[in-house]
């Protein structure tokens, strides 16, 4: 198995699931899917990915339904995506991805926790260059043959295919997320879910004591409304 696989592994052992976290996360990921290419998810594959998210994680109807009907009113404001990065103690490299309307705040309450954290909040490129920036899907496990599922995806930019619980993973590089998705609803395979993920080039093991330092600021970041995602290179 490759990074992907064992990357994967480890965050499902995470806090990942919490429920009102996950569809706060989706909201904003509905406003930036409009906002970007309209509310019809027939013309706007980025909303197509996110309502399929949604329902992977058990997200009313009726709330994606409200989401997407707020997105397109004059009232909604803005999300912009900005990247944090920094180091946690003991030298773990930390990178944060924000969704906010206010950029102000958010940067404020990010360098207070790795502040109160005794970490350090550092400048755009610091950390960024040690992850691999990917995109995912999850698909259907309907007993294919994984090898000629990876051999029919190669040239797609799929570089690793595998299988787990609940269906069958897919990782390839970021910018090949639209030609991948394209071709799974062209030949009407079905997408659980998808996204995009930060994989640690190399990671750094800690002892219990450390471990629990690093944690203490990434569930400060993971619970803060402006955090979409939260990635570190910590074993």
């Amino acid at each position: 198995m490759g990074r992907a696989f064992e990357f994967r592994k480890a965050r499902k052992m995470k806090r990942w699931d919490k429920m009102a976290k996950a569809f706060t996360r989706i909201g904003k990921d509905i406003v930036m899917a409009i906002k970007e290419s309209g509310p019809d998810p027939a013309t706007n594959s980025r909303l197509r990915a996110v309502i399929q998210n949604a329902k992977a994680v058990n997200m009313p109807k009726d709330n994606v339904e409200r989401a997407i009907k707020k997105a397109t009113s004059k009232d909604q404001k803005d999300y912009k995506e900005i990247i944090y990065e920094g180091y946690a103690p003991h030298g773990i490299a930390v990178l944060v991805e924000t969704a906010t309307d206010n950029h102000t705040r958010t940067v404020a309450d990010v360098r207070s926790y790795f502040s109160k954290c005794k970490g350090s909040l550092g400048t755009a490129g610091s950390v960024e260059f040690m992850f691999e920036h990917k995109c995912h899907f999850q698909i259907e496990n309907k007993g294919q043959d994984i090898e000629e599922l990876e051999f029919e995806l190669i040239d797609l930019g799929v570089e690793e295919v595998f299988a787990e619980d609940e269906g069958i993973m897919l990782y390839g590089n970021f910018p090949d997320f639209g030609k991948i998705q394209a071709y799974l609803e062209e030949n009407q395979i079905e997408v659980i879910s998808s996204g995009f993920e930060r994989i640690p080039m190399d990671t750094k093991e800690l002892t219990e004591e450390q471990v629990a330092d690093v944690e203490k600021l990434l569930e400060k970041l993971e619970d803060n409304d402006d955090v979409q995602n939260v990635y570190h290179n910590m074993a």
